[in-house]
């Protein structure tokens, strides 16, 4: 199983739950068909396909005159040297003034105007997602989801996309104009080839999970279990199929992007291993103020 960073453990945990789920025809229902709407669901910002972001502006030096340094100790630790040097005090920026209080009136109007721009604004929302690949060789591959919306229980349900492609996708907007910040914990399952070979070696029997049969053509989702009660439950789902229908091949193409940058990556650490740095440490100190009069000394 290839898994990807940024995972949230407890969400792993209960995808694994879903997935006891499925060995139950009875809960499988017909897949959803793509709804109709009069916008397209869209990708927000930037979608990650390995380009290295630009370099960072180094930054300024810290320097410290050699008749500042008060006493130096050095000391060796994993490869490296660690100098911890006392210097003399350096004068530090007065702290920031603290915000002026709003009166009650300033703060009326304000609630106003977050009450006014909340009408205008499109609702944003959260999308936790974990996610489960399996991956097969005579068949296009499935996906097991479970997500969680805002205070509504959990819903879990089969998709004929790889939302491998879609990992890398951070904020989305639905064909209604809700926005979503998407978080999804993910992996990739090999059924005839890794988890099988795994499981014959400790001796137990691999058991693939039952899945759907989906239509060919555009990929969509079949629901576990009863059907969500609320409507907007599956809006940010029907999103996320209607921008993988859309958008496949740039999501292929940076997903692909993302998978030879992260073998390079691989490579170049493997020949050229990080050496550990020498570092410094600096610290000073500075006089006890005189305790407040009547305060303890």
């Amino acid at each position: 199983m290839k898994a990807v960073p940024f995972v949230l453990v407890a969400i792993m945990a209960c995808t694994a739950s879903a997935r006891g789920q499925v060995m139950d025809a009875a809960t499988l229902r017909e897949p959803v068909a793509p709804v109709a709407s009069p916008t397209t669901a869209c990708i927000l910002g930037d979608l990650p396909d390995g380009t290295p972001p630009p370099p960072q502006p180094p930054k300024p030096p810290f320097v410290v005159a050699a008749k500042d340094v008060l006493t130096t100790a050095t000391q060796q630790q994993g490869g490296r040297t660690i100098t911890i040097r006392r210097i003399k005090p350096i004068a530090l920026p007065p702290p920031p003034a603290p915000p002026p209080v709003q009166t009650a009136l300033e703060q009326a109007a304000l609630q106003e105007e977050l009450a006014e721009t909340g009408v205008l604004q499109p609702k944003w929302d959260f999308l936790f997602l974990g996610a489960t690949v399996f991956r097969t060789k005579d068949s296009p591959p499935r996906t097991l989801v479970t997500y969680w919306p805002s205070m509504m229980g959990e819903v879990s349900f089969w998709s004929s996309a790889d939302f491998g492609l879609l990992a890398g996708m951070g904020d989305f907007a639905a064909a209604n104009g809700q926005t979503f910040s998407m978080f999804m914990a993910w992996g990739y399952e090999d059924i005839d080839g890794s988890m099988a070979d795994f499981q014959a070696s400790h001796d137990r029997p691999y058991e693939a999970p039952l899945m759907p049969r989906f239509p060919d053509g555009k990929a969509t989702f079949s629901i576990i279990g009863a059907a969500a009660a609320d409507p907007e439950v599956l809006v940010p789902i029907q999103a996320l199929h209607d921008i993988y229908n859309n958008e496949f091949a740039r999501l292929k193409a940076a997903y692909e992007g993302r998978e030879r940058a992260q073998l390079q990556r691989e490579a170049e650490l493997k020949a050229n291993p990080p050496r550990p740095k020498n570092i410094t440490l600096n610290y000073w100190r500075t006089e006890r103020p005189a305790p407040a009069k009547g305060g303890a000394k």
